[in-house]
C-alpha cells in the first residue's frame, strides 16, 4: 500500500482490496456522472446506488483491482470504501 499515492486498503465482499483516486479514475467518474470540475463534489453528495457502484468500480481500477467487485459489495461497505478512498486522497 502506497499512502503517499493515496492508496487505501478496504475489505469488500470479504477480501482486502486496494482503492486509489487516480486521474484516470476521476475522469471515468466525471464521464459516468456527467459532471466535471467543482460540480463533482456536489454530485458525489447525492449518489444513487448505481452511481455508487460506478464510483467504486473506478476507484478499484485506480488501485489495480478488478472492478467487478463493486457489484458484489453491499451498499454500506461500498459507501464506506468510497469515503475512505477520498479521505486517503485528501
Amino acid at each position: 500500500m502506497n499512502g503517499a499515492r493515496g492508496e487505501v486498503s478496504v475489505v469488500l465482499a470479504g477480501e482486502p482490496r486496494r482503492l486509489c483516486l487516480t486521474l484516470g479514475a476521476l475522469a471515468e467518474m466525471e464521464t459516468a456522472l456527467g459532471v466535471a470540475g467543482a460540480a463533482m463534489g456536489e454530485r458525489l453528495g447525492r449518489l444513487s446506488a448505481s452511481d455508487l457502484a460506478v464510483v467504486l468500480a473506478a476507484l478499484l481500477r485506480g488501485g489495480g483491482e478488478d472492478a467487478a467487485v463493486a457489484e458484489k459489495a453491499g451498499p454500506a461497505e461500498a459507501a464506506e470504501a468510497v469515503a475512505a478512498a477520498f479521505e486517503a486522497a485528501a
